[in-house]
């Protein structure tokens, strides 16, 4: 590992510093079945403890590829109806599942007192872009749709998710504009990934390598979701190139200091806010990806999900800043 940067936050380096002790093979050397092993295994140590929940179900969405897993979180003394939360877990579009984030949803639903339902979308590379988007823009539907079964509220429903999840979050967003619905009251992208076509922001630069998520890293990740080059153009994989973003929900972006995917997000909140679009950013100082999901290791985490629950939960203001 060479130098890292001044500003990485300590526990972060000591968190980097072990993962280079483990000597891992990279992610981009492996088979795929093997890095969704390894990431997952990776997770455990680290994802926190699991929050008890009133009522967990695992349920089919009916799709007409085929039907969507998803996973619901009813959390303790919820009120009915209550805030609806569609969440789209990270890994690339090709690693982790619902037990990955299991811990995540658990720890959202509780302070967001709603429900989340966490999608199990088609991974690539068996299943090529624009399957994932699909399945999530297909879930969401259904499930704003089939609301009352949850207790839910439909006009409290949010979609959320993380690095690539924040990318699949964005684009039903954007779908859901060209459809006509379904009504989405608010997103949370966590560092989202909003640009395919481009690894030449300063944080691509800065952060290429040493910050667990590697600029070669990523560009294995769009080589095993895009079924070819020029899809990477499509806004349907890229939201930072969609021509128009008005009248979008309103939107939380979180992004990581030390995140090879920090400007595009942060590019992508500026977008939204030019287009007329309620948004709050926060970057989150000295934070690596995927921070968001390392809740038994670093205090930063909760803060993050406090903020998405209090967000989507319709308890934040959604003022520029």
């Amino acid at each position: 590992m060479g130098e890292l940067s001044e500003r990485l936050d300590p526990v972060a380096q000591l968190l980097l510093q072990a993962i280079a002790a483990a000597g891992r093979p990279r992610i981009e050397t492996i088979p795929v079945a093997e890095a969704r092993r390894q990431a997952a295994e990776s997770l455990i140590p680290v994802m926190g403890m699991a929050e008890a929940m009133q009522r967990i179900d695992d349920l089919w969405i009916p799709s007409g590829p085929g039907p969507i897993g998803a996973r619901v979180y009813v959390p303790v003394s919820v009120p009915f109806p209550c805030p609806t939360i569609v969440f789209f877990h990270g890994g690339g579009w090709v690693i982790c599942d619902l037990d990955t984030h299991d811990v995540v949803c658990r720890a959202i639903a509780n302070r967001a007192r709603g429900i989340v339902v966490s999608v199990d979308y088609r991974l690539a590379p068996e299943h090529k872009f624009p399957a994932a988007p699909a399945d999530c823009y297909a879930a969401a539907k259904w499930i704003a749709e089939n609301i009352a079964l949850f207790g839910g509220d439909v006009a409290n429903l949010s979609v959320a998710g993380d690095s690539a999840g924040g990318n699949l979050a964005a684009v039903v967003c954007l779908i859901a504009r060209e459809n006509g619905g379904p009504p989405i009251a608010r997103q949370a992208l966590v560092y989202p990934v909003t640009d395919l076509t481009s690894f030449d922001t300063d944080s691509y630069r800065e952060f290429a390598e040493g910050y667990q998520l590697t600029r070669a890293g990523m560009q294995w990740f769009i080589r095993q979701y895009l079924a070819a080059p020029e899809d990477a153009m499509n806004p349907h994989a890229s939201p930072l190139l969609a021509t128009d973003l008005s009248g979008l929900p309103p939107a939380l972006v979180i992004t990581a200091e030390c995140d090879p995917l920090r400007d595009e997000g942060e590019a992508y909140a500026r977008r939204l806010r030019q287009a007329g679009v309620e948004v709050v950013s926060k970057r989150y100082d000295g934070m690596i990806h995927p921070f968001f999901s390392l809740l038994g290791a670093l205090p930063q985490a909760m803060e993050a999900v406090e903020q998405v629950a209090e967000f989507v939960a319709g308890r934040a203001a959604t003022a520029a800043c």
